[in-house]
């Protein structure tokens, strides 16, 4: 393939995983409206087009057109770029999903991830961790005691669950001897090969530390409006204010996506297209995501913080050791 030609191709891959993932974004605040509305016996949006499916295009509309204010005491450049840096990072662990299988179109072979990088697994958890810098930097900037509060718990969150989170694939390494997201869902290649079924244990880990990442209930302390009226992002409003909405999601979607690929076994499964299998998987993740809002209640903030350090993290050391044990074996 010529320089020019991987140029293109890249374009176009990049282009369509932004929008498709911008997409999702829109419609997963749909999804989850409707699916706490079947939860909480409730019809959910349905004036908005068919079954409500318009909504999230009101929203935006809405949103567009709602006056920005901004506090007299935030300091202004930090509070403008926190939205974006919260927004960024989802969308750049993207880059090393694999999707679907190699497509061969005009004769030429296209891999279907943007980069295929050797290290995509330590890609993803960096740039993933990145995104806490929005919440801090937004709480700090907004010059309200809330919003600091928020920020606070946000970043001590992150540190207490991204070492078990990390810790939670390692027994997967392990066992695959490699980084590579691609090569990962190659070794996947049956039902019973998924590494779900080969660890256990650090797949739940990795549910749970995911969602305490994302701040998503009953990990939503950081916003915790009963406490903090609406923690880092009390004092956004209009386009900023949906910002960390849209990068709460796509970092849903993002999480799914590497769950799907690391233990679901990717695009791989029979009959359907690999595209769709991968969809599938990460649709069933992100309802599994909405059912423990649904269901779960939020807790205290340090039981949260005993929950992170003295269960998960001593659970992810054991499952760490135990399956080096076997290995050695």
């Amino acid at each position: 393939m010529s320089t020019v030609t991987f140029l293109i191709v890249s374009a176009v891959k990049v282009t369509v995983i932004v929008t498709v993932v911008l997409m999702g974004v829109a419609w997963a605040t749909w999804l989850e409206r409707k699916l706490l509305g079947r939860f909480q016996h409730r019809i959910g949006p349905n004036m908005a087009g068919p079954y409500g499916l318009l909504q999230p295009i009101a929203d935006a509309i809405k949103l567009i057109f709602k006056e920005d204010i901004v506090p007299d005491k935030a300091e202004k450049i930090t509070y403008a770029l926190a939205p974006i840096i919260s927004f960024i990072p989802a969308l750049l662990s993207f880059a090393v999903v694999p999707v679907s299988d190699t497509l061969t179109i005009f004769g030429q072979k296209i891999d279907m991830v943007i980069s295929d990088l050797n290290i995509g697994i330590l890609f993803v958890f960096a740039v993933t961790s990145l995104g806490v810098y929005g919440m801090v930097l937004a709480g700090w900037s907004s010059g309200s005691k809330y919003s600091l509060l928020g920020g606070i718990r946000s970043s001590a969150q992150m540190i207490s669950y991204e070492v078990s989170y990390g810790l939670s694939i390692i027994g997967v390494i392990l066992l695959a001897n490699t980084l590579s997201m691609v090569e990962l869902v190659e070794q996947q290649d049956s039902f019973f090969n998924w590494f779900i079924f080969r660890q256990p244990l650090g797949f739940v880990l990795f549910v749970i530390c995911a969602v305490a990442e994302t701040n998503r209930s009953p990990f939503d302390l950081p916003e915790a409006e009963s406490e903090l009226v609406a923690g880092y992002l009390t004092e956004y409003s209009s386009m900023r204010y949906s910002l960390f909405f849209m990068a709460e999601y796509a970092n849903m979607i993002a999480v799914s996506s590497v769950a799907t690929t690391i233990f679901l076994g990717g695009w791989q499964g029979p009959i359907l297209p690999p595209f769709l299998w991968f969809v599938i998987k990460v649709f069933f993740f992100m309802c599994f995501y909405i059912w423990i809002r649904a269901t779960l209640p939020r807790l205290r903030y340090d039981m949260l913080m005993n929950f992170g350090w003295k269960v998960l993290f001593p659970l992810a050391l054991a499952n760490v050791m135990v399956t080096a044990f076997l290995q050695r074996l």
